[in-house]
């Protein structure tokens, strides 16, 4: 007898260290499968048992969340077993006795058992069941220990699914901010920057950690004030008065080591319940492409404005002149007039088709009606027709024999080679202009060169642009940009490749130009 007095208040020590280590357990540690796991061996241990489950009441159903001293062939039924519908909808109370009669059949009536639910916050969240080998029933303290530490484990379990989701938020908008193709910035009250994403870094020219804590003001600089209040103004000016209330900002965006950046920026609030600035999201968007999309309708409404005004003025006042009552003219000025009258026709309707092609090609290219072509005729036929437009020059066309024949369309191919010599025509004075052919193993390379000025360096990236036209080319000779462009889209839809060189290989201009395409053999 003098035994269990000297014994009760260790095991009461023991309670209580338990419980302490439990509730430190609570505070320091997060991760849910190691704290439940610690806390079901504790509970195993303190009644004596010799072992137990943890199971989680999940959307889906029932399932373990934690065992210890569980016999693995019991455990692989238990698993699915609480996965079942019929089971899925029962409540702490009929899952103990399930577990009861289910552990009693399992032990042939060897093995006692007894289950209290984890809950918090007026909500069940799971249930510990604790097993032991000798048959008397559990203690009303047994009971109230057991409780204690499944109200500790419901706390426990609650706080670190509560961390799971807060730590899957994270990662969800880490991923949203770094897969997304435009800047992204969050700002806090201060309008100091606590995130950037990988996009706005490449954009800006800066790593992470240079861009962060750093105050807005400092990296969204323009260069010229915007038309619109900028985010430090609207701010001084009582933005945002409402949840919505986002703002958008136009301009050029310096950069540390390079040139500014047309960007635009829409800034969106993120306010607490008492309606204060709490973060700012700033999308910023690299608005180059519809800067340079905005500039080539201006080009296109300048040029062809210009190139259709001039045919147009043409045959207009021919016409005028033909109709005139009081004048006679003899055979050879009507002829004259009539054959001005039917170029500017042709410079127009060529115009006309060459706009059409492109605005074929906007809209997902250009069809091929392809068949045999023997491009060393095609070439000839060339030569021939531009020969007697233009006297002063010699067309010569040299391909060696048995120049293979390739798979392609002819009109196309033949528009192709009538625009490199239209070009050449236009931008050398004189001298001779040559169309050649070479054969190589996989391919075959058609060029078309010329004696005159050559392609200056800084025209050669962009001559096959649309619209494209060098200084030289505006003041110098009429056009619209669209032959070379076109010359390319057509190459392209053969499977070839088209390029520009100076004569001989060499880019300097003067040396005369060299515009050469392939196609596949």
């Amino acid at each position: 007898m003098s035994i269990v007095p000297s014994m009760l208040p260790d095991f009461r020590v023991r309670q209580r260290d338990y419980l302490l280590e439990i509730s430190r357990l609570l505070t320091q540690e997060l991760d849910l499968e190691k704290l439940m796991a610690r806390i079901l061996r504790v509970s195993i241990e303190m009644l004596a048992g010799q072992a137990g489950i943890i199971a989680l009441k999940l959307p889906d159903g029932w399932r373990v969340a934690a065992a210890h001293g569980i016999a693995p062939a019991f455990l692989s039924y238990l698993t699915p077993l609480l996965a079942e519908e019929k089971v899925r909808e029962l409540d702490v109370t009929e899952l103990n006795r399930m577990l009861k009669e289910l552990t009693y059949t399992a032990s042939m009536g060897l093995l006692n058992g007894t289950g209290l639910p984890l809950s918090t916050h007026g909500q069940v969240i799971g249930v510990i069941f604790i097993f032991r080998n000798y048959p008397d029933v559990f203690t009303p303290n047994d009971r109230i220990l057991l409780q204690s530490f499944a109200d500790q484990a419901a706390i426990a379990v609650f706080n670190a699914q509560l961390y799971g989701q807060v730590s899957y938020e994270k990662k969800r908008l880490d991923a949203l901010l770094d897969s997304a193709g435009d800047g992204m910035l969050i700002l806090d009250a201060d309008l100091n920057i606590e995130r950037s994403n990988e996009a706005f870094c490449t954009l800006y020219g800066l790593k992470h950690e240079e861009i962060a804590n750093k105050p807005h003001r400092e990296i969204v600089q323009w260069k010229k004030k915007p038309q619109e209040s900028t985010l430090e103004e609207a701010v001084t000016s009582g933005w945002p008065l409402t949840p919505n209330a986002t703002l958008y900002v136009e301009g050029d965006l310096k950069r540390s080591a390079s040139s500014a950046v047309p960007v635009g920026i829409t800034y969106a609030p993120l306010l607490s319940d008492e309606g204060k600035l709490r973060n700012v999201i700033v999308a910023v968007r690299d608005i180059s492409h519809f800067r340079a999309a905005d500039e080539m309708k201006a080009t296109f409404i300048s040029i062809v404005s210009h190139e259709l005004r001039t045919p147009v003025a043409l045959i207009k006042g021919y016409a005028s002149t033909l109709r005139r009552a009081d004048a006679k003219w003899d055979k050879n000025t009507i002829n004259d007039s009539l054959s001005v009258i039917e170029e500017e026709a042709d410079r127009l309707s060529k115009m006309i088709d060459d706009l059409l092609d492109a605005s074929r090609l906007q809209a997902g290219g250009l069809s091929l009606n392809q068949a045999d072509v023997a491009i060393p005729s095609l070439a000839l036929r060339v030569s021939e027709r531009f020969t007697s437009q233009s006297p002063k020059h010699k067309i010569v066309s040299e391909f060696p024999e048995n120049f293979p024949i390739v798979l392609g369309d002819e009109n196309r191919l033949e528009q192709v080679l009538s625009n490199l010599v239209s070009n050449a025509l236009k931008y050398a004075p004189e001298g001779e202009i040559k169309i050649m052919g070479t054969i190589l193993p996989e391919q075959v390379v058609i060029c078309v060169s010329d004696e005159g000025p050559g392609i200056d360096a800084k025209d050669l990236p962009h001559i096959f642009d649309r619209f494209y036209r060098s200084n030289t080319a505006v003041k110098h000779t009429k056009g619209a940009g669209l032959g070379l462009y076109l010359a390319r889209a057509i190459i392209d839809s053969h499977g070839g490749r088209i390029w520009a060189e100076g004569k001989n290989g060499s880019n300097a201009a003067g040396a005369g130009a060299r515009i050469c395409f392939s196609l596949p053999r």
